[in-house]
């Protein structure tokens, strides 16, 4: 297989799917300098990577633009993942997002323009979608207008999209790939609500408070098969002559489960049964939709699917949190 690239840059290194990502290009070949600032990201991650020669770490922050030209020198596929997931918590520190998010995503692209590099993979959120008008139980398709936005996070994504297509449509981009994730689950996973859930039950398994009333349904994925479709899409370079140069994808499986069933999941493989308390409402925090699922129609018309099941991706977190309690500490 060729590989999908030279040199690959990539923001976000040290994350959850950032060091998945790393691990996969390394292994496919790919030259990779992993860019981080560690605010949440953990080198622990990247251990394997550190020991490949084909392999450099800079720590930097993504509004530092002068340290970021110069460290994306010589790549030619930068793939955006740095971001402030941070949904719930967005109106404590409205700044952030438009800071981490939005104005870091500019920088990307200026560091781009500046060393000439023109492929960027950049990793949106179907949170962009807020709650959109469709029959329940219908997948949202790329091609569902955007509503009123519902989070600050979301708001900032949408601005990220927009400047990523407008550079395409400006001649400074050849391939753009935006890819809309549902929420990611499995190994080095360190931000969400099984996170949460699993922390919480260790502490005290006699008994849970869930937001909202357990019955927002949610479409997850298993980062391995993530990291599949931004490879397989890469080798396919699907935007290459695509109207104004940019791929826009769902990514997510073909099913989803309510929150109740999510938790009963993880009470199962952990062995316990807690007295379970519900704050109430169909929105676990503002911001929350109720209701995600994707259309991946499109991706999977290029050949990919996932491999594993919602309930399978939650099980492998699950283990891997029991196997790794040292995450709980590290991201106090």
């Amino acid at each position: 297989m060729t590989a999908v690239a030279s040199r690959a840059f990539v923001t976000g290194a040290a994350g959850f799917i950032g060091s998945h990502l790393v691990d996969r290009l390394l292994a496919d070949g790919v030259a990779v300098t992993g860019w981080d600032n560690f605010s949440t990201g953990q080198e622990r991650f990247l251990a394997g990577a550190l020991a490949h020669p084909a392999f450099t770490l800079v720590r930097g922050d993504t509004l530092d633009t002068a340290a970021l030209k110069a460290a994306m020198a010589g790549a030619d596929l930068v793939v955006h993942l740095a971001a402030n997931a941070d949904i719930r918590d967005g109106w404590r520190h409205p700044e952030k997002d438009l800071q981490q998010n939005t104005v870091a995503t500019f920088n990307v692209l200026e560091a781009m323009r500046a060393n000439g590099v023109r492929r960027i993979v950049f990793a949106s959120t179907g949170s962009v979608y807020g709650e959109p008008a469709v029959s329940a139980d219908r997948p949202t398709p790329e091609t569902a207008p955007f509503p009123i936005q519902t989070s600050l996070y979301a708001a900032s994504k949408v601005a990220g999209e927009g400047l990523v297509s407008a550079y395409a449509e400006g001649g400074h981009l050849d391939e753009a790939y935006v890819f809309r994730f549902v929420s990611l689950l499995g190994e080095r996973y360190s931000h969400g609500h099984v996170f949460d859930f699993h922390q919480r039950l260790r502490a005290d398994p006699t008994q849970l408070t869930v937001l909202g009333d357990g019955r927002q349904r949610k479409s997850y994925l298993y980062v391995q098969d993530c990291i599949e479709a931004i490879v397989h899409v890469l080798a396919a370079r699907t935007a290459r002559g695509a109207p104004h140069a940019t791929q826009v994808y769902n990514l997510g499986t073909d099913h989803f489960i309510d929150v109740r069933t999510s938790v009963g999941l993880i009470c199962r493989a952990l062995g316990v049964n807690p007295e379970l308390h519900y704050t109430g409402g169909e929105r676990g925090w503002v911001g929350d939709s109720p209701f995600i699922f994707l259309d991946t129609a499109r991706i999977r018309a290029t050949g990919w699917k996932p491999k594993l099941t919602i309930e399978q991706a939650l099980l492998r977190t699950v283990q891997w949190l029991d196997a790794n309690p040292w995450i709980y500490e590290a991201r106090q």
